[in-house]
């Protein structure tokens, strides 16, 4: 594998859109709809069921994912169905979630003498209320 010195240099465009990307999966109800919506299409309703949400919360959070070209939706009769078809976002959420032990704490130690660890950061909480989360 090569190292970041050896690959091409990261514009400032691409530093900025990865940012931007992550800002808007740093919100845990996001995350989670991305998540769900990563599985098949999913109308506002039966997705803000499997998320916990209202209705008008899960909406407005859709309307930003699709805003941010992350989710796309498709009209079904007088249904909107909501999916996320990019794969590198999808793959980006996968390593993600297999990396992040279901506890929280960080999966896959090597060494069995040493207790599983939280990530380094400190979490926002799971309702994503926090700087940057709305």
């Amino acid at each position: 594998m090569e190292s970041p010195r050896e690959t091409a240099a990261v514009t400032e465009a691409q530093l900025a859109a990865a940012a931007a990307t992550f800002d808007m999966l740093s919100a845990p109800t996001r995350l989670h709809l991305v998540w769900l919506m990563a599985s098949g299409e999913y109308d506002v309703t039966t997705l803000a069921e499997l998320s916990g949400m209202n209705v008008p919360a899960a909406s407005q959070h859709l309307a930003k994912l699709r805003a941010a070209g992350i989710a796309a939706a498709r009209r079904d009769g007088r249904r909107q169905l909501y999916r996320v078809e990019d794969p590198h976002i999808l793959a980006v959420i996968g390593e993600m979630f297999s990396h992040i032990a279901p506890d929280g704490t960080l999966a896959g130690s090597a060494d069995a003498r040493r207790p599983p660890r939280l990530p380094r950061f400190a979490a926002v909480g799971t309702d994503g209320a926090g700087p940057g989360h709305g």
